[in-house]
């Protein structure tokens, strides 16, 4: 058997040397182990108040991107295409977002003519402190809020900053025409004549005629309804201080390079019969849709002055107005009288606006009454 030489130069026998070796591999009992590189590196993160160290196998990956959103996308796309194609009007209805006043929550501004009509809207009477319950016009803005103004480019004569300038004041000729409160109450309009061409010989005419106060009953092409709305004070009141509107302005270039710019807005207006006010008042919607097209002349090539524009067309959809023939004023149905004149064979959707106004004007002959479905 042989040995092993010790550091003193004596001879270990192979039975202790490979007890040595054993021994060493496994420990001895009670002897002290050694700790890890790792396990002193716990230790000290610990002690200085790391909090636990990450495994030396473990793994964080990063966050994975939600693709869920992508594949509902795709299947009410999916959706979308199919029902317009079966469904076309109810489809794009919803999508203009207009439920028919069931929801509270404001519609976005009109920016192109809607696909359908508004939805049916629960029954619901107009009172004193909600004129506008179970109407659409409960959702559409305030005032000149309702009439959405296109961003400007340069068209025809104009640099983008006229053309915005252009837009701005067709916009106030509308709100100047119908919704200054005093030209509501029948007073002369005379911020809105301010803004029309004084050279334009026809519209001065119309407007010479329409708002004197010596012309007789006025015809239907004398009628000072066709620009601008009015009340007569002792017949009907506005109920609250609110008139909804929706509607939008669009341009392009017109005749010899003017700014032609196209406006289309609904006025909703709740009156009550004039000195009534209560749970028991009747209140109806004065509903008027104006198409109104003006043109912004070189003046280089039209006669004009600075700031004003001329009329190309004017003409309106009128429900709840009247049926008794031209007067200049709006004459609400409060009545039973009024209300059974107001039965007629031309019947109206006031709030559809997915369809051009009625250009064979059912107010222009003089004969024919338009009759709302819903107010």
């Amino acid at each position: 058997m042989g040995g092993v030489e010790g550091q003193d130069g004596s001879s270990v026998s192979d039975e202790e040397w490979d007890r040595f070796l054993r021994e060493s591999v496994k420990g001895a009992a009670g002897a002290p182990v050694e700790p890890s590189a790792r396990a002193r590196g716990v230790e000290r993160s610990l002690k200085e108040g790391a909090g636990q160290a990450e495994g030396w196998r473990t793994y964080s990956p990063a966050r994975p991107r939600r693709r869920t959103g992508w594949y509902v996308a795709g299947l009410v796309a999916a959706a979308a295409l199919l029902g317009a194609g079966l469904f076309p009007q109810q489809v794009f209805g919803l999508f203009d977002g207009d439920d028919g006043g069931q929801s509270e929550t404001p519609l976005a501004a009109e920016s192109k003519r809607p696909g359908a009509a508004p939805g049916a809207a629960p029954a619901q009477r107009p009172t004193w402190d909600e004129p506008f319950r179970g109407s659409p016009a409960a959702r559409w803005a305030d005032g000149a809020a309702g009439i959405t103004v296109p961003a400007a480019k340069a068209t025809g004569w104009m640099d983008a900053a006229q053309v915005d300038k252009a837009l701005e004041q067709s916009r106030r000729f509308l709100v100047d025409a119908g919704l200054d409160r005093g030209v509501l109450r029948g007073e002369r309009p005379t911020k809105a004549i301010g803004l029309l061409n004084p050279h334009q010989s026809d519209v001065q005419d119309y407007l010479r005629t329409a708002l004197s106060s010596k012309t007789p009953t006025p015809t239907p092409t004398t009628d000072p309804l066709l620009l601008f709305s009015r009340f007569r004070p002792r017949q009907a009141q506005l109920v609250g201080d609110v008139v909804k509107t929706r509607g939008r302005l669009s341009y392009r270039e017109g005749r010899r390079g003017a700014l032609e710019v196209t406006a289309d807005v609904t006025f909703v207006y709740p009156v009550a019969p004039a000195g009534e006010r209560g749970r028991d008042t009747d209140i109806v919607r004065t509903i008027v849709r104006r198409e109104v097209v003006m043109s912004w002349d070189d003046p280089d090539k039209v006669i004009t002055e600075p700031g004003t524009m001329s009329l190309v067309s004017y003409t309106l959809d009128l429900t709840n107005g009247g049926c008794s023939g031209p007067t200049g004023y709006f004459t609400p149905p409060f009545d039973a009288a009024d209300k059974q004149h107001a039965d007629s064979e031309h019947r109206l959707d006031p709030y559809d606006r997915s369809k051009p106004v009625d250009s064979d004007d059912a107010q222009a002959d003089g004969k024919k009454c338009v009759t709302a479905t819903r107010s």
